[in-house]
């Protein structure tokens, strides 16, 4: 099986989707987590996700300004999409 670039949309479950995304990563695929909807709560499951996802090599991003996370615009989400080989909505 070949490695894929993977993009998984963070929109309701922001904590599952870091799980998700760290899993791939096990498979070697090339993984982009955008959060999207709203921000990403302050609470432990989170941090502890967030610590994976460094482990991981995973910088995440966000379609909200004013976020800490790389901001990615409406250009930039499209571009990611369309090149990626697959796209995991959580």
């Amino acid at each position: 099986m070949a490695n894929k670039q993977l993009v998984v949309l963070a929109r309701r479950n922001h904590a599952e989707a870091m799980r998700v995304a760290a899993g791939l990563t096990i498979a070697g695929h090339q993984v982009r987590l955008v959060f999207m909807d709203h921000p990403v709560e302050d609470n432990e499951e989170n941090r502890e996700q967030a610590e994976t996802l460094e482990l991981c090599d995973i910088e995440p991003e966000t379609t909200l300004k004013g976020e800490e996370l790389p901001y990615l615009d409406s250009a930039g989400l499209s571009m990611a999409l369309l090149q990626a080989d697959g796209v995991i909505n959580l």
